[in-house]
């Protein structure tokens, strides 16, 4: 069973990159059809869907956050990565990174890390 670990600083200040790290055991972020996900949730809030990365390094983004947003990965540590720039007191948030299968139906998640954009 695939598990997902997000990992990075709860804390940012305004202006700056907000950087985290999926972790994931159980599957390798190379294998067909899968994309790799980052999902938020402001306080308050519904989900928000950012952007993904493919089983074959494509990427993808939210149009509204698309300027702001980049993912990577690392297959060697089988993580993958999310920068957000330019980070407000909006963009604070419960950040996901998921797994989703060929149709974009999300199978996996992790527990989930809170954000919080201040000086």
């Amino acid at each position: 069973q695939v598990q997902l670990q997000e990992s990075g600083p709860g804390l940012v200040k305004p202006s700056q990159t907000l950087s985290l790290t999926c972790t994931v055991s159980g599957g390798s972020i190379t294998t067909n059809y899968y994309y790799w996900s980052w999902i938020r949730q402001p306080p308050g809030k519904g989900l928000e869907w950012m952007g993904a990365i493919a089983y074959s390094g494509s990427t993808y983004y939210s149009p509204s956050l698309k300027s702001r947003t980049s993912i990577s990965r690392d297959t060697s540590k089988n993580q993958f990565t999310l920068q957000l720039s330019s980070v407000t007191p909006e963009d604070t948030a419960v950040y996901y990174c998921a797994m989703a299968t060929m149709t974009w139906a999300l199978d996996a998640w992790g527990q989930g890390t809170l954000v919080t954009v201040s000086s």
